[in-house]
C-alpha cells in the first residue's frame, strides 16, 4: 500500500528535503507552503497522514488542523505537528486542535521517518482489523434498535427486557430477576410471560442474540 501524506511548511528548503527523503521510503508526498493551500491539497488527494508546522503565513498550523478536524472526508487523517514551537504549552495547544502527535524541530530524519512509519503502520492496523460483530445499538430516547442496518421500533417491555439484558453482555440474567426489573414485584404474570417476550425479541435482533439456559434465565450474546 502506497501511503499519501502531506507536508505543510513555509520554508522551501524543509519541504524539500523532508520531501526527498519520504519519497525514497515509497511514499506518495505531496506539499504544500500554508494552511490554505494544505486544505485545498488534502480535499483532492485525502492523505493518510499530514505533516504540519506551526508558524505560517495565510493560516497558522492550529487553524489549519481546526479546519482538517471539522471535514468529514478528512476524520481519518492523522495529524502530526512538525513545529520550531517545543514548549510544552504549545505541544498541548497542538493536541487540544485536534492533533495526533507532536514532533518538535530540528529533528533527526531517520528518527523522523521511523516515527512516520510507526503512525502509518497504526493507520494499516486499524483497518486490517476484522471488524467487531456489530450487535443492536439501542436508543433510548426513542424505543428503537438499530440492527443490521435496520431500524426496529420496539414496545416498551420488549426494549426495557433488552436493555437489560444487554447491559450485562454474556452474563447470564434469571427469570427471578427479569420479573422485579422489567414487571416489578407487585406486579402479576404468567410463566410463559418471559418467553414470549424473548421470543419476540429474537424474531427481531436474530436467534443468536439470545441463549436460554433451560430454567434459570437468559444470557445475551454480543
Amino acid at each position: 500500500m502506497s501511503h499519501r501524506i502531506l507536508l505543510v511548511d513555509d520554508e522551501p528548503d524543509i519541504l524539500e528535503f523532508v520531501r526527498y527523503n519520504l519519497l525514497k521510503e515509497g511514499y506518495e508526498v505531496f506539499t504544500a507552503c500554508n494552511g490554505a493551500q494544505a486544505l485545498e491539497t488534502a480535499a483532492a488527494c485525502r492523505p493518510h497522514l499530514i505533516l504540519l508546522d506551526r508558524m505560517m503565513p495565510v493560516m497558522d498550523g492550529a487553524e489549519t488542523c481546526r479546519a482538517i478536524r471539522r471535514d468529514p472526508q478528512l476524520k481519518e487523517t492523522m495529524v502530526v505537528f512538525l513545529s520550531a514551537l517545543g514548549e510544552e504549552e504549545q505541544q498541548l495547544t497542538g493536541f487540544d486542535v485536534g492533533a495526533d502527535d507532536y514532533l518538535t524541530k530540528p529533528i533527526r530524519m531517520k528518527l523522523l521517518v521511523s516515527r512516520v512509519k510507526a503512525i502509518l503502520n497504526r493507520i494499516d492496523a486499524q483497518s486490517d482489523a476484522a471488524p467487531a460483530a456489530s450487535g443492536p445499538t439501542i436508543d433510548r430516547e426513542r424505543y428503537t434498535v438499530h440492527c443490521d442496518g435496520r431500524e426496529i421500533a420496539l414496545p416498551r417491555k420488549e426494549f426495557a427486557l433488552l436493555e437489560l439484558l444487554s447491559s450485562s453482555p454474556g452474563k447470564l440474567v434469571s427469570r427471578e430477576e427479569i420479573y422485579a426489573k422489567i414487571w416489578g414485584t407487585q406486579v402479576v404474570v404468567g410463566d410463559r410471560t418471559i418467553d414470549v417476550h424473548i421470543r419476540k425479541l429474537r424474531q427481531k435482533i436474530g436467534e443468536q442474540r439470545i441463549t436460554t439456559v433451560k430454567g434459570v434465565g437468559y444470557r445475551y450474546e454480543p
